[in-house]
């Protein structure tokens, strides 16, 4: 099976289970787009110098507690037992003057990419049955070109789960992330999201981006 059709079946059985239903339609800015999940409340936050705005779950599990935070020019989860760290979920990233979503995208997934890879790999716009981008909302990923794609599928072993082919920028073989432009809202900046595996504790389809101070 062709690496790219593995990587879509993969994330898409992985985004099935852990959500019971496929994600709802499209909600507005003022509430989330789904229920929050048991022990959890929803809450909105925003940082007008991250420039971002999101719905995200506070949650209590008893032996662990979960937040959000801006952190670093990125929205953040933080775990009770974790020891004060955060990890970024969602970067955002100033594009450069007259620079579209696009070659912004292809700009900075160079700049993080070791360039052997970076080269075999092409931008294509990112395509989730489960979850539509909502209107207004453009997504993108990283894919192995025409060359690399066959030369992974002739290395490939059905049963194991890929590394990612386009290194931690690209597409997630075992997960769900992509770069998102919402030109309507701020053209000058783009998202990298990384939703994960399970339906994520922050609301993926309710990402603001705020206008330049």
């Amino acid at each position: 099976m062709p690496p790219l059709l593995l990587s879509f079946l993969l994330a898409a059985a992985q985004a099935a289970a852990g959500a019971a239903n496929p994600l709802p339609a499209p909600a507005a800015d003022g509430e989330p787009s789904r229920p929050p999940e048991r022990g959890c409340a929803w809450e909105r936050i925003s940082d007008a110098d991250v420039g971002l705005r999101a719905w995200v779950q506070r949650c209590d599990f008893g032996f662990r507690k979960i937040d959000f935070r801006f952190a670093k020019g990125a929205l953040a989860v933080r775990y009770s037992d974790g020891g004060g760290e955060v990890d970024p979920l969602v970067d955002v990233y100033p594009l450069k003057a007259g620079e579209s979503p696009e070659a912004g995208a292809k700009r900075l997934f160079a700049e993080k990419t070791a360039g052997a890879v970076a080269a075999r790999c092409i931008l294509a716009p990112y395509a989730d049955e489960f979850s539509r981008a909502p209107a207004g909302v453009e997504r993108f990923t990283f894919v192995p070109d025409a060359a690399y794609d066959a030369e992974l599928e002739a290395k490939g072993t059905p049963d194991e789960v890929p590394e990612p082919p386009c290194g931690d920028w690209g597409e997630a073989p075992d997960g769900i992330q992509y770069w998102e432009a919402q030109p309507g809202r701020n053209p000058r900046k783009i998202l990298f999201v990384r939703v994960g595996q399970d339906t994520p504790l922050f609301d993926e389809r309710t990402l603001r981006l705020l206008p330049d101070r």
